[in-house]
């Protein structure tokens, strides 16, 4: 298997990611996420609960799984070593969360339905949403929307503008920011087929009748999902179906055969192949901080720009209660 050190997130981010990601940024009201509350109120909890409810994998625990891990974590080049739970949870499922305590987890339905190269895939997958920082900027995002939503009443409702094009900017950016993930599994990989093999699980997969699958069907039903395209009104549904506005229902993922085309794509891609040869951009080992100023920038400790933000925001809410009580 191909290691890449020094391996910087940007040799393999997806440009849809990159550019869903600069569209939330822009959203009025982001930047009213501060990193050290996020912590508190997301991070911290989540892992005090992995570690009363899973089992840490270590080299006494899953010690197959583990080393399966380490190696994952030499080839995308990321130190320090995130930590890894299995849930106990019949769902084939795996995710990432974390930025000061970055950890990986796996759904023991997903231990059950997958060979080692499949469970490779998908470690490789998760890690490169750490490598990316898509978990701080999906917390930081999480909290940002409940605050929006929450202003709703502050505001007079005024604020649901924008409660509505953040809650669309973000889910739009955490559909795109799998497409990234996904390349990270390819790397690691260097096949497609059991990352594929991996989205065919998720899309449908059975232990019971798993001999009667086939990857090369699966790729023809992804060809005819994207010819759906030819039909405008299609195009219409889909975007829907992404975004049930009338019940608030949202999907986290792309639909699982579009990410097939994705990847088949930027497997066959000049990019891919620079990639493999060892021609990539490079950085520090670890996990892609996300940072949202610029390093030339004046840097704001986290409560003074917290504190400068929501000062704004009281003015703003200030201003509108005036105009109110003028009509």
């Amino acid at each position: 298997m191909p290691s890449y050190p020094g391996i910087s997130a940007d040799a393999f981010r997806h440009p849809l990611d990159a550019q869903a990601e600069q569209a939330l940024r822009s959203v009025p009201g982001f930047d009213l996420v501060a990193r050290r509350f996020v912590e508190f109120t997301s991070e911290r909890p989540r892992y005090v609960f992995l570690m009363g409810n899973s089992i840490e994998v270590g080299p006494r625990q899953y010690s197959s799984i583990y080393q399966i891990f380490r190696q994952c974590l030499q080839d995308l080049d990321i130190s320090p070593e995130p930590s890894l739970f299995v849930s106990q949870t019949p769902v084939v499922n795996a995710y990432a969360i974390g930025q000061d305590r970055p950890s990986v987890v796996l759904s023991t339905g997903l231990l059950d339905m997958s060979g080692d190269r499949e469970l490779r895939a998908v470690m490789a997958h998760e890690l490169g949403h750490l490598k990316c920082g898509h978990n701080t900027l999906s917390q930081m995002a999480t909290w940002a929307i409940s605050v929006a939503s929450g202003l709703a009443e502050m505001t007079f409702g005024l604020s649901m503008l924008v409660s509505t094009g953040m809650i669309l900017a973000f889910y739009e950016w955490l559909r795109k920011a799998e497409l990234s993930a996904d390349r990270a599994a390819l790397l690691v990989m260097d096949e497609l087929d059991p990352v594929l093999q991996n989205m065919m699980h998720l899309a449908g997969g059975s232990t019971r009748y798993a001999h009667e699958m086939s990857l090369q069907e699966f790729i023809r039903q992804s060809q005819r999902y994207q010819d759906l395209d030819q039909d405008g009104m299609n195009q219409v549904y889909k975007f829907f179906l992404y975004n049930n506005l009338s019940s608030g229902v949202f999907q986290t993922h792309p639909f699982t055969v579009e990410r097939v085309s994705f990847l088949q794509a930027w497997a066959n891609s000049d990019e891919f192949r620079q990639i493999k040869a060892g021609n990539y951009p490079r950085t520090g080992a670890g996990a892609v901080h996300v940072d949202a100023t610029s390093a030339d920038e004046p840097q704001e400790t986290d409560v003074e720009r917290l504190r400068r933000e929501m000062e704004d925001l009281q003015r703003e809410i200030d201003r509108i209660k005036r105009s109110r009580n003028n009509l």
